[in-house]
C-alpha cells in the first residue's frame, strides 16, 4: 500500500511538473511570437512612413521645378513680346520719318515755290 501511494504521489508530481513546464514553454513561445509580430509591425510602419516622406519630397520638388520652369517661360515670353513691340515701334517711326523726309525732298526738288510753305515743314 505504501509503495502504491508513493508511486501515485511520484506520478502526480511528475505530471504537475510536466504541466508547469509546458505552460511555461507556451507562455515563453507566446511572448516571443508577440515580440516578433510587434517588431514586424514596427518595421512595416517605419517603411511606410519613409516611403510616404520620400513621395511627398519628390512631389514637392517636382512642383517647385514646374513653377520655376513656368516662371522662366513667362519671363522669356514677356521679354520677347516687349522686344518685338519696341522693334516694331522703332521701324514704324523710322519708316514714317523717312517717308516725311522723302516727301520734303521731293517737294523741295520739284516744287521750289511750295518749299517756302511753312505748313509743309510743320509736319
Amino acid at each position: 500500500v505504501v509503495v502504491v501511494v508513493v508511486v501515485v504521489v511520484v506520478v502526480v508530481v511528475v505530471v504537475v511538473v510536466v504541466v508547469v513546464v509546458e505552460v511555461v514553454v507556451v507562455v515563453v513561445v507566446v511572448e516571443v511570437v508577440v515580440v516578433v509580430v510587434v517588431e514586424v509591425v514596427v518595421v512595416v510602419v517605419v517603411v511606410v512612413v519613409v516611403v510616404v516622406v520620400v513621395v511627398v519630397v519628390v512631389v514637392v520638388v517636382v512642383e517647385v521645378v514646374v513653377v520655376v520652369v513656368v516662371v522662366v517661360v513667362v519671363v522669356v515670353v514677356v521679354v520677347v513680346v516687349v522686344v518685338v513691340v519696341v522693334v516694331v515701334v522703332v521701324v514704324v517711326i523710322v519708316v514714317v520719318v523717312g517717308a516725311l523726309v522723302v516727301v520734303v525732298v521731293i517737294v523741295v526738288a520739284f516744287c521750289p515755290e511750295d518749299a517756302e510753305d511753312p505748313a509743309l515743314f510743320a509736319a
